[in-house]
């Protein structure tokens, strides 16, 4: 019978855990969030990023630019915001701006999102030890493995998507606790001889309910990372969920499933920051 892996449990867990790490500290971490323009949907996150973040005691600052240029917008982070422990840009940003620009501008002890140049380059060479940040996702889907048991070592783990943010970190954290792992993207025809083959299947590619239950192999271990709206409106994943759950031995919900926990996770790199500033 499959069983559901509930990232509303760990996420849980997770924040408890923060508090207490939290509570040790000489004072609270202190995250800024950028967001530029004002798109409604990508408020409302960060709204409700500032209202857990507040739950287990870091101190928010949301700078909202309705309007300003690429320049304006590196120097208001390399000035403004260098004594923050923690610094992220709500992606994506306005057409005609680089991201890799902006986001490079924010320190990399302070980049808790993982997405600065050289804490890109120490992940994707394996660095262990050294203080920089993974992305927050991967992270996820580690956690989740981990805290219901699931063996990783030696397992055969199919990655549907290549993206700096999941897919490539992800395939890197695999290896390091000793999977094989296959990394699958829009030109892996047919997608169906690869997904066959996991293990475990962590699918992150942004295409509503992709994966059905003729991909994936009985008692398969699943990790939807997708959120998309399918045809009447509602939240869905990147797997066809209902039919899905009939094979596999695990399964993450969307939503409740990766979501949750990948909130977590950024919070847990942001009181990593503070410890190691505080230090």
């Amino acid at each position: 019978m499959v069983k559901l892996l509930d990232g509303n449990i760990i996420a849980q867990a997770l924040k408890e855990e923060l508090i207490t790490r939290i509570a040790k500290l000489k004072c609270p971490p202190k995250l800024s969030i950028i967001q530029v323009g004002l798109d409604p949907a990508s408020t409302v996150y960060v709204k409700n990023q500032e209202r857990k973040a507040k739950e287990i005691g870091i101190n928010t600052n949301i700078h909202q630019h309705k309007e300003t240029t690429e320049i304006d917008l590196v120097n208001f982070i390399s000035s403004e915001l260098k004594n923050d422990d923690a610094v992220i840009v709500q992606l994506p940003l306005p057409k005609g701006f680089s991201t890799n620009k902006v986001l490079s501008a924010i320190r990399p002890d302070q980049d808790v999102d993982g997405l600065h140049y050289i804490n890109v380059g120490r992940s994707r060479l394996g660095y262990k030890g050294e203080s920089f940040f993974w992305p927050c996702t991967p992270l996820a889907c580690i956690e989740i493995l981990d805290r219901y048991k699931i063996k990783i070592e030696g397992k055969h783990v199919v990655i549907v998507g290549r993206s700096n943010l999941v897919g490539r970190p992800l395939a890197t954290l695999l290896e390091q606790r000793n999977a094989t792992v296959t990394q699958c993207h829009s030109y892996s025809r047919p997608l169906s001889d690869y997904t066959l083959l996991g293990d475990i299947i962590v699918v992150a590619i942004g295409k509503p309910k992709i994966i059905t239950a003729e991909m994936v192999k009985k008692d398969a271990v699943v990790i939807d990372v997708g959120m998309n709206r399918d045809e009447k409106g509602n939240l869905c994943g990147d797997v066809d969920f209902d039919g899905v759950k009939e094979k596999c031995s695990f399964i993450t919900p969307v939503p409740g499933g990766v979501g949750p926990i990948t909130v977590m996770e950024l919070f847990a790199n942001t009181v990593l920051a503070s410890e190691r500033n505080q230090e």
